[in-house]
């Protein structure tokens, strides 16, 4: 199945993350966590989750992955501080490939800025955020426009992962005709 950059760092809403990591696991696709040290344990800010970082933002490239997670809380903000994970996002935005993200996540989206002209969603306190940097603002349960899925909150995660894992099938589909268009 697909292998998916899971973005974090410590401060993460510990059940986006444990929640659609435990379903993509499930319908057997690879996380690959990648932050800003490798080797390093990063904590979510309330269970204190604790989750290993695979890879550097800075070692990484889109090539690698299949899809982008992006879990909520105050990862987002203190990884958007950093030019590596910002590259990186606006590199997979730019790519077509699925970027899943939720809550807070959009943060990192802004200042990658690849919002302008995109319906998305995320937490009600960067709605604002999300207008100024040029895309629609969408008060829903789960957004889906183009590459981008996108939820509000923690209450949002069924929905978040069911169009997630649709995205992720979709995509995988593609590359799987792609494939076999090139074997002909």
């Amino acid at each position: 199945m697909s292998r998916i950059a899971v973005l974090i760092t410590d401060m993460f809403e510990d059940v986006e993350y444990t929640k659609p990591a435990e379903s993509f696991r499930g319908a057997g696709h690879d996380l690959v966590h990648v932050g800003l040290t490798a080797g390093e344990t990063v904590h979510g800010k309330a269970d204190r989750t604790p989750v290993t970082i695979d890879r550097a933002a800075s070692d990484v490239s889109v090539d690698d992955f299949d899809a982008l997670f992006i879990p909520g809380g105050y990862s987002p903000d203190k990884l958007r501080a950093h030019d590596a994970p910002v590259e990186f996002v606006r590199r997979f935005v730019e790519s077509g490939k699925p970027v899943l993200s939720i809550c807070h996540a959009p943060q990192l989206l802004i200042n990658a800025q690849v919002l302008t002209g995109r319906k998305i969603t995320g937490w009600k306190s960067v709605a604002q955020d999300i207008r100024n940097a040029g895309a629609e603002y969408v008060d829903r349960e789960v957004v889906v426009d183009g590459n981008i899925v996108s939820s509000r909150q923690p209450g949002d995660i069924p929905a978040f992962i069911e169009a997630s894992l649709a995205k992720l099938e979709e995509a995988s589909g593609r590359e799987t005709r792609a494939a076999a268009a090139g074997q002909r």
